[in-house]
C-alpha cells in the first residue's frame, strides 16, 4: 500500500483557554455523574486527596482546574459520598475551582495564628480536615496509599502521618483507595472516548508524515532522526507526546536479538535506513488531560519492487489476525489475565505465534486499570492483570508475531502493531485510523 499522508493541522487541537474550559466541564460531569458510581463500587464513603507543590498525587491534576499546571502549597480535596451525590471539598490555602472552600487560613491569620509560622498554618490546616471527617462521619475513609499500583500510592509518607495524627480516633476508619483510583483514571466520559478518537487520528496523521517521502530518505535518514522528528513534530503541533517516540528496524541479514520470546530488532539507532528495511515508528501525544499511544509500519521498497516480499506480507496478515482476535477477546468482566489467556489461546488456534501486551490508555499512557500481558511475560501479571475490565475505557491494543521470512533466508521478523480500542457494553470500538495494510515507500 504506497502511503497516502493525512494533513494532521487539519485535527491541531482547540486553544488552550477552549481547552481549560472543555476539561473543567468534563470535571463537572465526571464528579456529578461518574464518581458516586465509582465511590459505591469501590465501598468508600469519603476520598482524601492529598498533595503538595512539586511533590503531587497523580490524581490530583485529574481532580484540580484546567489552570491549576501544579497545587499550590499542600491541597487536601475531600469528595464525600451521601444520599445527594458527592460533595467535593477542598482545604486549601488558595479556591480550588468547584471545590467547596472549608479552610482558605485566613480566619487563622485574623486570630494571630500566624504568628506561629508554617507550622501553626498546617496545624490549621489538618484541624480543618478532622473537623469534616467528622461532621460527615464515614465508615470507609479512603486514601491514596498502593503497594502495587503506582498511580494510586500518592500519598507521602509525610502526608500520611500528618493526617493520621490529625484524625485521631478516626484514622482507624482509613484505607487503601486502590480501586477508587483505577476506577476514576480509567473510565471516561463518551465525551473523552470522542477526543480520544480525534488524537488517535491525529497521531495517525503525524505518524504518516514522518514515515512518507517528505522526512525519511532511504540512505540518509537514520532511526534517530525520525525518533526527533515526531517528537518535534509533536510539540509544534501543541500536543507533546508523552515518551520518547521509539523507531525500531528490521533488515536481512540483522537478526533479532535476546532469546525466543523477548527478542529485539538489532539495527542501531544511528545507522541510515536503507531500501529493504521494515519500520515501526511508536509515538503518544498528549492535549485535554487525555494520552494516545499508536505503532505504525512502513517497508522501505527496493529498486524494481512493487510491493513488500511475500513474507512480509504474510506477517502484516498474522499481525492483524492477531489483533482481530485480541480485540474480541476484550470483553468486560473479565480480568486482564483471562483477556490474555483467551487472546493467545484464540492465536495459537490458527497457527499464529503471538504476544500480547495491551493496557489501558486515557489519563496516562501507561494507565490505570487491567494489565493485558507484557512484552516480556506471557503468563500473567500478578495484581494489575487481575482487574476486572470495565465498560467506557480505552486500551492500547498492543501485540507482536513473530514469522520466518523466505525472502530474507528464513530470519524471523517481529511485527509489533499498536492500535487505540474503545470498551463499550456492546464490545471494543478502533480510534482514529487503524492502519489495515502494510505501508511502503519508494527507493
Amino acid at each position: 500500500m504506497t502511503l497516502v499522508v493525512p494533513d494532521p493541522t487539519r485535527t491541531v487541537p482547540l486553544p488552550l483557554r477552549q481547552q481549560a474550559d472543555v476539561r473543567d466541564g468534563w470535571l463537572s460531569q465526571r464528579l456529578l455523574d461518574l464518581l458516586p458510581v465509582l465511590m459505591d463500587r469501590a465501598g468508600i464513603d469519603l476520598w482524601l486527596v492529598v498533595g503538595r507543590e512539586n511533590n503531587e498525587d497523580p490524581v490530583l491534576a485529574t481532580l484540580l482546574p484546567a489552570t491549576w499546571l501544579s497545587a499550590r502549597r499542600r491541597v487536601v480535596l475531600v469528595l464525600h459520598r451521601s444520599d445527594d451525590g458527592v460533595t467535593p471539598v477542598a482545604v486549601s490555602r488558595y479556591p480550588v475551582g468547584q471545590f467547596l472552600p472549608a479552610w482558605t487560613g485566613e480566619d487563622d491569620d485574623r486570630d494571630g495564628d500566624r504568628e506561629a509560622g508554617r507550622e501553626g498554618d498546617e496545624q490549621a490546616q489538618w484541624a480543618a480536615v478532622r473537623r469534616i471527617v467528622e461532621q460527615a462521619a464515614p465508615r470507609r475513609i479512603g486514601i491514596d496509599v498502593s503497594a502495587r499500583c503506582s498511580l494510586a500510592d500518592g500519598l507521602s509518607v509525610s502526608d500520611h502521618g500528618l493526617l493520621t495524627e490529625a484524625l485521631g480516633p478516626h484514622a482507624r476508619r482509613l484505607v487503601p483507595a486502590e480501586d477508587l483510583v483505577v476506577g476514576w483514571l480509567e473510565t471516561r466520559l463518551p465525551e473523552e472516548v470522542a477526543a480520544l478518537d480525534a488524537l488517535n487520528g491525529l497521531t495517525d496523521g503525524v505518524l504518516a508524515e514522518a514515515l512518507s517521502p517528505a522526512v525519511l530518505t532511504p540512505g540518509t535518514t537514520t532511526a534517530a532522526d525520525l525518533a526527533w522528528w515526531v517528537h518535534q513534530r509533536l510539540a509544534d503541533l501543541g500536543v507533546p507526546p508523552w515518551f520518547h517516540p521509539g523507531v525500531t528496524v528490521q533488515r536481512a541479514g540483522v537478526p533479532l536479538r535476546g532469546r525466543r520470546g523477548v527478542e529485539l530488532p538489532a539495527v542501531p539507532q544511528d545507522a541510515a535506513l536503507l531500501p529493504g528495511d521494515l519500520v515501526t515508528c511508536d509515538a503518544g501525544l498528549t492535549s485535554l488531560g487525555l494520552a494516545t499511544d499508536l505503532q505504525r509500519t512502513v517497508y522501505l521498497r527496493q529498486p524494481g519492487e512493487t510491493a513488500p516480499p511475500e513474507g512480509l506480507g504474510r506477517a502484516w496478515a498474522a499481525g492483524t489476525r492477531a489483533q482481530a482476535l485480541t480485540a474480541a477477546a476484550l470483553r468486560a468482566g473479565r480480568t486482564g489475565n483471562e483477556v490474555l489467556a483467551a487472546a493467545r489461546a484464540a492465536a495459537a488456534a490458527e497457527g499464529l505465534e503471538a504476544a500480547v501486551y495491551s493496557h489501558p490508555v486515557g489519563v496516562h499512557g501507561h494507565g490505570a486499570g487491567p494489565a493485558i500481558g507484557r512484552w516480556d511475560d506471557q503468563h500473567g501479571v500478578p495484581g494489575d492483570g487481575d482487574r476486572v475490565l470495565h465498560p467506557d475505557t480505552v486500551y492500547a491494543l498492543e501485540l507482536a508475531v513473530r514469522l520466518p521470512v523466505p525472502e530474507w533466508g528464513g530470519q524471523c521478523v517481529r511485527l509489533a502493531l499498536e492500535e487505540g480500542v474503545a470498551l463499550t457494553p456492546r464490545g471494543t470500538r478502533w480510534l482514529g485510523r487503524p492502519q489495515r495494510e502494510l505501508w511502503t515507500l519508494p527507493a
